[in-house]
């Protein structure tokens, strides 16, 4: 079922973020902007902590996660090993909010209006983890400019 895939996949990708962090080897980089770009990888870690808890605990595992999508692009110097957590309770939500949705929730439209249009839950979770591998490749990006 496409569900334990996207469960596999997200833990994976989340562990890969995880791990670009680690591989900073001073964690004030984290938050450091240069060479035009617009976000730091801490930024980005609390962009798609907010993104993943709201679009997929909140919304499907029925979590009382509450998003301040402002606060995930103008917070500052977060500890690494916070960041860590989050990403680590992250997956943890995932896999509760998805180990049992079936393949007919699948196919039914996702709750909420967040594209231009209404898609499928299916439709909307592969979004999601394009999305953070988009995000992945800019942390990536991020520190291999910056250290």
């Amino acid at each position: 079922m496409l569900n334990h895939t996207l469960i596999a996949l997200f833990e994976r990708d989340l562990k890969r973020v995880i791990n670009e962090l680690e591989l900073y080897p001073n964690e004030a980089d984290l938050w450091r902007i240069e060479k035009n770009i617009a976000n730091s990888a801490g930024n980005l870690v609390l962009h798609l902590v907010g993104n993943l808890n709201t679009y997929i605990g909140k919304e499907m595992g029925k979590t009382a996660y509450v998003r301040n999508r402002e606060l995930e692009f103008s917070l500052k110097n977060v500890p690494r090993e916070e960041l860590i957590a989050k990403l680590n309770n992250t997956i943890t939500v995932i896999k509760d909010a998805l180990q049992n949705v079936t393949d007919v929730e699948m196919q039914q439209e996702y709750p909420l209006l967040v594209l231009q249009e209404k898609t499928s839950t299916e439709y909307f979770l592969v979004h999601l983890s394009t999305h953070l591998n988009y995000h992945l490749g800019q942390i990536n990006y991020h520190r291999r400019l910056v250290v």
